[in-house]
């Protein structure tokens, strides 16, 4: 039992971090009857973290640089909302040895580890070198400064080779270097990588295993003397080195392996007296493994290790800061049941898992399984680019690693997530791959199995989702209708022509003809297709119907021209051509507008230019295509709106011409 006089109860929390990370450490200190403070960047001045804090603290900037990383600022924070400990999540400055330095010496609490204890394997190379003396394997590696021959230095370790931030985590300041003429780029890049997310530019060379498993240990340490492992993770599937599915236990370790890279895990862990949670990374390769790094924070992956053990981790990094020993030993450990974590991004697995800011119109995490959503966002929140893309992530447990991947997979499918482009598709792909499913999860899975990109839509579900937009929207425009109201929807005194609709998915439209029966059921029209359609309800959240005896329900929403819809068969995302000539293009004659979102790759003219038809003004670049946008027709350039390098949404204007 603890001394209660040396325990010192939190009572306000500031959480130096933003996001799901900071929702989440909210809600366990909440429940653990401790204020919390939010500090947040311009962007995030809308976000739930903000508002669901007891105190928000604006940082008044815009970049990592001058916001969640500006220690100053921070420390400012805590003074102004009278906090008396500092929860850093991860990422940031999570990671700082002096940063949690400056903590202690202004009388706050820590919820982590010591400065000196972050310094010790905070820093990777550092780390690298007392494993060496602890006889744990690591890989060869040599730090970079300004005087290192990298030619020979990547010759020595042996191609190829990861070029790799000494600071931080979460997959920046990495690059694969496979041959020598590449290395001098891979080493500039990856430093201003690292400066910009961990505000420190070390990097080092490290001899790259192509096809291990990514294994983690997570630990535990109180200020009495006791620590634990709780047991290990898998984390192997991951594009750009960042990991974007997790699961605990791992499918190749087995109880024997467990615990030696437990026991591994622990020998670093009492060397410098660790305390609070960290993680150490392991390499595997059948019973082989290789040190990797020790994260000296709370992990993103976190949650899977709570679902098998029981434990709330960051509920034990506040009892540790507080000064409460842990009240459990190793052997009352065990695990029960699999969990696994998907990272739901705003990216485009289709461009290379490219970062896709905007809006998020939609979104409802699914209600019908047993799941866990960590997010950071509702709907209406905007995805920052300045910032991770992430924006939830979900997990799952249960009784066997199959059940598990098959209702995480089911929850993902289920849950509403409309308006920016992410990679929902792509991780129910990954878990019903055949190869996850037996556990072949190596590092180079993403590349070696190919999971869809994205989900294709059959004819069959693309005609449902147009009939449902239109049952809604032919519903809704009857409700607002001026006059006779009390006349069923779609009726008619004489014969006339079907009613129609024109949508847009993509590149593609599609004509819809539809027409109101005396019995209250539609027959449909598309494509040639002629499909029977029985309307059982249609109100604001969306309708019930049956196409040609296959009933369904869809959720829909109209946001300007687009209809959003949510189906058995995922999320629809169209767009709704004009009935009539519109006048938005009219107020901007002779605007060019981009077809799609990209990214301006060239403008071919500038201002004052003579051009003639079909002439090519500028080009974009999405889903690795290029996009030529040519004159319509002859005329002078009036304005030019954009430059290389600019991203634009779909729909953008991009040049305007004129009459000569």
């Amino acid at each position: 039992m603890a001394d209660v006089e040396a325990v010192k109860p939190i009572r306000r929390l500031l959480i130096a971090n933003r996001g799901e990370i900071a929702r989440r450490i909210q809600r366990t200190a909440h429940d653990m009857g401790i204020d919390t403070v939010a500090v947040y960047a311009d962007g995030d001045a809308g976000a739930p973290f903000v508002s669901e804090a007891d105190i928000a603290i604006a940082l008044h900037g815009t970049l990592p640089g001058e916001t969640y990383l500006d220690a100053a600022k921070v420390l400012s924070a805590c003074a102004r909302a009278g906090a008396d400990a500092v929860h850093p999540g991860y990422g940031f400055l999570s990671e700082n040895a002096e940063f949690a330095k400056r903590v202690a010496r202004a009388g706050l609490r820590w919820v982590g580890p010591s400065g000196e204890a972050i310094a010790a394997v905070g820093d990777k190379l550092a780390a690298k070198e007392l494993m060496r003396q602890l006889g744990v394997p690591t890989l060869p590696a040599i730090e970079v400064d300004d005087d290192t021959d990298l030619a020979a230095a990547a010759r020595q370790i042996g191609f190829p080779v990861l070029v790799k931030a000494a600071a931080g985590g979460g997959g920046r300041g990495m690059r694969i270097v496979q041959a020598g003429e590449h290395i001098a780029e891979a080493v500039a890049s990856a430093k201003r990588e690292s400066l910009a997310a961990f505000g420190d530019d070390t990097v080092f060379l490290e001899r790259w295993l192509t096809k291990p498993r990514h294994v983690e240990v997570q630990i535990l340490g109180d200020g009495h003397g006791n620590l634990v492992h709780l047991f290990e993770r898998e984390c192997s599937i991951q594009r750009r080195h960042q990991k974007i599915i997790e699961e605990a236990p791992s499918p190749a370790v087995d109880a024997a392996l467990r615990a030696r890279m437990g026991e591994a895990a622990l020998a670093v862990a009492r060397k410098i007296g660790y305390t609070s949670a960290g993680t150490v990374e392991f390499l595997l390769n059948g019973g082989d493994f290789w040190f990797l790094e020790v994260n000296t924070r709370l992990q993103v992956e976190h949650p899977v290790t709570e679902m098998v053990t029981g434990l709330n981790i960051v509920r034990e990094q506040l009892r540790i800061a507080e000064g409460e020993p842990l009240d459990f030993t190793q052997d009352d450990l065990s695990l029960r049941g699999h969990a696994i974590e998907a990272r739901l991004y705003a990216e485009d697995p289709a461009s290379d898992f490219l970062p896709a800011g905007g809006s998020v119109l939609e979104w409802q995490p699914d209600e019908t399984t047993s799941a866990r959503f960590d997010s950071g966002i509702e709907s209406g929140s905007e995805i920052n680019l300045d910032f991770d893309p992430m924006i939830a992530k979900v997990i799952v447990a249960a009784p066997t690693r199959r059940e598990a991947a098959s209702r995480l997979a089911r929850t993902l499918e289920r849950t509403r997530l409309q308006g920016v482009t992410n990679n929902r598709d792509f991780l129910v792909a990954t878990l019903r791959t055949p190869a996850f499913l037996r556990g072949d999860t190596t590092t180079d899975f993403i590349e070696r199995v190919g999971p869809d990109l994205r989900r294709a839509w059959s004819t069959m579900e693309t005609h449902h989702g147009l009939i449902a937009a239109t049952i809604y929207g032919q519903a809704r425009r009857r409700a607002t209708a001026k006059v006779l109201q009390n006349l069923p929807s779609g009726w008619r005194n004489s014969l006339m022509p079907p009613q129609s609709a024109c949508f847009r998915n993509g590149d593609i439209e599609t004509n819809v003809d539809y027409r109101a029966r005396r019995d209250g059921t539609y027959d449909f029209t598309i494509e040639g297709d002629s499909h029977h359609v029985t309307v059982f309800r249609q109100d604001t959240h969306g309708v019930d119907i049956e196409v040609d005896d296959r009933r369904f329900q869809a959720a829909v929403r109209r946001h300007a021209d687009r209809w959003l819809l949510h189906g058995p068969d995922g999320d629809l995302d169209i767009v709704e051509v004009p009935r009539f000539p519109t006048g938005a293009l009219a107020t901007v004659a002779g605007g060019l507008i981009a077809p799609m979102p990209g990214n301006v790759t060239s403008v071919r003219v500038t201002e004052g230019d003579s051009v003639s038809q079909g002439q090519l003004l500028l080009t974009l670049e999405a889903m690795k295509m290029e996009h030529r946008i040519a004159a319509q027709k002859a005329g002078k350039v009036a304005r030019i709106l954009v430059q290389p390098g600019d991203q634009v949404d779909n729909g953008a204007l991009l040049a305007v011409l004129e009459d000569e």
